[in-house]
């Protein structure tokens, strides 16, 4: 197929200069845009020409320019349609042959491939995806992280809604390959109900199956079996690391070969590993096992690998993959000063030309936020969120974006988040669903990031942002294709002022450009101005032609495009406001600008057939040609600027432009990928005010919009003029005609939309009538662990070794215990001269151990973090032995309650992964210790009871063990007492407090809720157990999170709910807890359809 490029046209039409400027005045409240046509034969040229293609010209038609006012105060949304790529159109895929494992590349059309398949190609600018070029806009999503399969599609309808074409995605491999010889996809560790999400949303899919990683999850994410069992280096060529992997990852092919593109579905790409180094050999080695693995498969989607730093690996040698990604966090990781930035990193480009040139520039993962530690002067999500927010999103993501990378995901999208906490005064507030095990040492429960779709899944103050760069991106297929031309500090851009900084992007086929603007010093707060000399197909100039400048402010970036097209047929000349959206709805081409109510700019358009709206003050010039608008500070709602039966034309603030949405129009369910943009549709509306809108449908006359409301809005809408009635979440609208008559003479609907009374009568139930028991019967005298496991492993292939003792291993992972809390008991006959014993205790970052001989309390030991300072992840006691706590010449028994933080990631250390979790030292003053007996979770990682929850769900307290806190458990023969009591007598222990509420929740409504405890500091941990699933960890002389959010399906919105606190006391004084269940949100709407699996108590292997 023969491409279109510049050299096909050989003409150009200059734009010159013209004293017949627009004028757009505004106040506070109300904008005023003027327009006044300018024929371009009576512009002159104040520049000379600039090198570049030739541009094909404006077509010359005859219009009717005009100058009205018209001022809408409302929230907008518009969704349009975005135009067939560059490269093919729809219905145009190529029909290449996927039986054969090697293929021919199309010859003559300069692609790549890894001869396996023609499915998905790439050049130097782009992915090629059957034959469409493609974009990737992409966010990461953790499905195991949100242990809900029916919520999943929620997330991915609020990443579509964004604009987004993709997710990137982690398996977990410790929750899938529990232990050898075993793989899970059941229940929230299944591929195949997210896959078909994606395929019915439209979302193309990067998986990312490690096995290691990263993610601050316990071991990276391998599976902790294997930080005991296998002796070799892991992440090399060891032959036993070889052999572990290999089901877990074989699992996942087999679970994955027919959801590739090549077969329908959405997986287009598969990351080798994580994060790694291709030295020392052995690391090299490994990647090459692995890609063997699936080379020698079904897999023929391409292998990716992502470099940790500016490294150069994977490019070429043994284990290179086929597209090579950076991954880059500008901003770091401490968010203690939100509001102080690191600058831009400005070598993007130049690396990339340098390692990687004839590829696509790939970011698999590029800041979306941060996480957070441990410790009481740990910042909390609340400051990552500002720290990378809107702002940062804007300048850092378009910094991204000059740089000519066309393969990006967000690290998090969706994370688990924190969102404001309206009823609490404290500084902090966190969302967390990191449950059971999940978290490795440095990080708590919550695995915020900051992102812009938070952990309870509503939409923070980031999304609008990247919502106003997703409908950019997917209405500008111009863009997925660039050349760098250069930048303002190289000679090839022209500003007037050099405290801004411009790159310039080209197509090379259209001419259409992009010259991306920021400040010279992206960390400033000051405001910027300044002109920039652009080349046109109508020549070159200086813009803008009738305002002061191009204003930025502090912390700002624009995207100033010229020889832009919009619709089937027009054209923006140039434009210093900014594209929200360009497409085509119904018969008219739609174009909507936005920009910053406090500052001026500037579009030049063709502007086609008849104006019909003439508001007040309106008035109509006559004459042919470009017709450049300004609007001046003040436009605040949304404006409508053309509206003739061949286009409209519409403008609005910034903010206004966040609140629109543009729902795609998919085909027919027989068409193959029928909701994928370029594929199955082309076509999209706008919708403005509703909270979010999740599709949209056109059945005959009638336009089906589904979505959710937190509040009453004015619903905006401009769809294909045959839409005659529009329906909200299945319930008939009626028009307000006044209001469409401002809007727009055809396709335009205005109505009001508020959420049903019932939406304002939730209130949460009060937690009370707790019953309680004590979970600590292991310091009784006469408690037998007879049936416990015994430690008597004198050998272990954990590298790091005891540090004292008798030559006995005393590691969890080595009986099996490898997570959450697990009790040890050492049994030692004492003389006189029995006086003290020593511990070196291993339970990683901020774990704590308590200590007690006999029944009698010793003290506990504290691990440490402040914000990731003043780490410690074990300690080294001596404990004394308090008169009379001793049977001189019988057997006493010491027993230590130990928490396990989670194992360690990768670092500098080999083999951190195999961390040395329990005693690493034990020793009295006199004697010996006789049996050492360990017990963790019920059947540890070989027979643990809970195949539902997973490996990670559950500890070794006695409560755990009985399975008290499993729904329907009998509690009613326990004493009443309520959680603010704390344990009996200010003891140090460990207590099981159990309530239920009822939940009636209608279907339709999605209502978050969040456990929160008291902000205190106390010298106690607890654990959050609802409906079966821990939920949350509690540290109170630690912190920070106090604060929980459970989600429906583990909440069970119309039925009796199960809540248990097993309270740690580790302090012989009292304690007081307080537990409270809030509502944090009630949205009308939602994606229904969600069941809970949460199995119930039964005695089977709890006894």
């Amino acid at each position: 197929m023969r491409l279109k490029t510049s050299e096909d046209a050989g003409y150009t039409t200059l734009l010159q200069d013209s004293e017949r400027g627009i004028n757009a005045l505004g106040s506070a409240k109300k904008g005023k845009a003027t327009l006044e046509a300018v024929d371009p034969q009576l512009l002159q040229s104040d520049m000379l020409p600039l090198s570049s293609p030739a541009s094909p010209s404006f077509p010359k038609r005859r219009g009717l320019p005009w100058v009205f006012v018209v001022i809408l105060s409302v929230l907008c949304v518009l969704v349009s349609p975005v135009r067939p790529s560059n490269m093919f159109s729809p219905a145009s895929h190529l029909d290449f042959s996927r039986a054969e494992p090697v293929v021919d590349m199309p010859v003559g059309m300069g692609f790549t491939g890894n001869g396996r398949t023609n499915d998905v190609l790439w050049d130097k600018y782009s992915l090629i995806i059957k034959g469409q070029r493609v974009f990737i806009h992409s966010g990461e999503f953790h499905t195991f992280r949100l242990p809900v399969p029916g919520l999943w599609l929620d997330i991915l309808q609020k990443v579509k809604a964004a604009g987004f074409n993709a997710i990137s995605v982690y398996s977990h491999m410790a929750l899938i390959n529990p232990s050898p010889g075993v793989v899970d996809f059941n229940d929230y560790r299944a591929l195949e109900p997210l896959y078909e999400a994606a395929r019915q949303t439209g979302i193309w899919i990067v998986l990312r199956p490690g096995p290691y990683i990263n993610a601050e999850t316990t071991a990276g994410g391998i599976a902790h079996w294997i930080t005991s069992e296998v002796a070799g280096e892991l992440r090399t060529n060891a032959t036993d690391w070889h052999a572990a992997w290999q089901d877990y990852v074989r699992g996942v092919i087999t679970e994955t070969i027919p959801y590739q593109v090549t077969r329908g579905g959405p997986v287009i790409a598969i990351q080798v590993d994580n994060e790694y180094s291709q030295e020392p050999a052995t690391h090299a080695e490994y990647f090459r096992e692995l890609e063997n693995v699936y080379l020698n498969s079904s897999i023929v989607v391409p292998l990716t690998a992502n470099d940790p730093g500016e490294n150069r690996g994977w490019i070429n040698g043994t284990g290179a993959v086929n597209i090579y990604g950076l991954d880059s966090y500008p901003q770091g990781f401490d968010c203690s000063n939100p509001d102080v930035w690191s600058p831009v990193v400005t070598n993007y480009y130049s690396y990339h030309e340098s390692v990687d040139p004839g590829q696509p520039w790939y970011f698999p993962e590029f800041q979306g936020g941060s996480f957070d530690a441990w410790g009481p002067t740990a910042p909390g999500y609340d400051q990552c969120r500002i720290l990378t927010g809107a702002n940062f999103e804007n300048v850092f993501n378009l910094n991204l974006w000059a740089s000519n990378a066309k393969l990006i995901n967000y690290y998090m999208l969706y994370g688990q988040a924190f969102h404001s906490c309206t009823w609490c005064e404290a500084q902090h507030a966190y969302r967390g669903t990191s449950w059971g095990a999940l978290p490795f040492p440095g990080v708590y429960t919550s695995y915020d990031y900051g992102s812009a779709i938070a952990e309870n899944r509503e939409l923070t103050f980031k999304y609008p942002e990247l919502k106003r760069q997703g409908l950019f991106l997917r209405s500008s297929p111009d863009f997925y294709k660039t050349d760098w031309v250069g930048n303002s500090t190289g000679g090839m851009v022209f500003v007037s002022n050099p405290a801004a900084f411009v790159t310039l992007l080209r197509n090379p086929d259209s001419a259409a450009s992009f010259y991306i603007a920021r400040q010279g010093n992206s960390t400033t707060t000051d405001v910027t101005t300044f002109k920039l000399n652009v080349t046109t197909s109508a020549g070159n100039f200086e813009v803008p032609r009738f305002t002061s400048g191009i204003a930025l402010e502090g912390r700002q970036s624009k995207i100033i495009v010229t020889d832009y097209s919009f619709g089937s047929s027009s054209k923006v000349l140039y434009s210093t406001a900014q594209v929200l959206f360009a497409g085509q709805i119904g018969g008219r081409d739609v174009l909507f600008l936005y920009g910053d109510p406090t500052f001026e700019s500037e579009a030049a358009l063709t502007l086609n057939g008849t104006p019909r709206i003439q508001g007040p003050g309106v008035s109509l010039v006559s004459s042919n040609g470009v017709t450049p608008v300004t609007f001046l500070p003040g436009i605040q709602g949304l404006v409508t600027i053309w509206d003739s039966i061949e286009q409209l034309v519409l403008y609005s603030d910034t903010d206004t432009a966040g609140t629109f949405w543009s729902p795609e129009i998919s085909a027919n369910d027989y068409i193959e990928f029928a909701n994928y943009w370029q594929f199955g549709t082309n076509s999209s509306i706008l919708v403005g005010g509703p909270y979010l809108v999740r599709n949209a449908t056109i059945t005959g006359s009638t336009l089906a919009l589904r979505g959710d409301l937190n509040d009453s809005v004015q619903l905006t809408v401009i769809a294909p003029d045959d839409v005659k009635t529009v329906t909200w979440n299945g319930i008939p609208i009626s028009a307000d005609v006044a209001a469409v008559s401002n809007l727009t003479a055809q396709g335009g609907f205005v109505a009001q939309l508020k959420p049903s009374s019932t939406a304002l009568s939730f209130t949460p139930p009060a937690l009370t009538n707790w019953r309680y028991a004590d979970s600590l019967p292991e310091i009784r005298s006469g408690f037998s662990d007879a049936n416990w496991t015994l430690a008597n492993h004198t050998t272990t292939n954990i590298p790091f070794k005891p540090y004292y003792g008798d030559g006995r291993v005393l590691y969890g992972c080595d009986y099996e215990y490898c997570e959450n809390i697990v009790l040890w008991r050492g049994h030692f006959n004492a003389t006189q001269n029995t006086q003290s014993v020593n511990f070196s205790i291993n339970g990683g970052e901020a774990f704590a151990a308590t200590v007690w001989v006999n029944d009698v309390f010793l003290n506990t030991s504290y691990g440490n973090s402040t914000n990731n300072q003043n780490i410690l992840e074990e300690t080294d006691d001596k404990f004394q032995f308090p008169l009379g706590s001793l049977l001189y010449g019988q057997e006493n028994v010491i027993t230590i309650l130990q928490d396990n933080m989670g194992l360690n990631e990768s670092g500098s250390v080999t083999d951190e992964e195999k961390s040395p979790r329990g005693v690493r030292g034990f020793i009295l003053n006199t004697g010996e210790f006789g049996e050492w007996k360990v017990q963790g979770k019920i059947g540890g990682y070989t027979n643990y009871l809970d195949k539902v929850r997973g490996v990670l769900n559950e500890g070794g307290l006695y409560g755990e063990r009985m399975g008290w806190h499993l729904p329907g458990f009998d509690t009613s023969s326990w004493a009443l007492r309520d959680l603010s009591e704390g344990l009996p007598n200010a003891a140090a222990g460990v207590g099981f407090f159990i309530t239920t509420f009822n939940l009636s929740i209608p279907d339709g409504f999605d209502v978050p809720m969040s456990f929160v405890f008291d902000e205190t500091s106390q010298p106690y941990r607890s654990r959050l157990y609802v409906n079966g699933w821990m939920m949350g960890k509690r540290v109170s002389n630690l912190g920070p999170q106090y604060q929980f959010p459970v989600q429906q399906g583990i909440l069970d919105y119309n039925g009796t709910n199960t809540v248990a606190v097993a309270l740690w006391a580790m302090e012989p004084k009292a304690v007081t807890p307080t537990l409270q269940l809030t509502i944090e949100g009630v949205y009308e709407g939602g994606v229904g359809g969600i069941e809970t699996n949460n199995p119930p108590w039964s005695p089977e292997g709890r006894s």
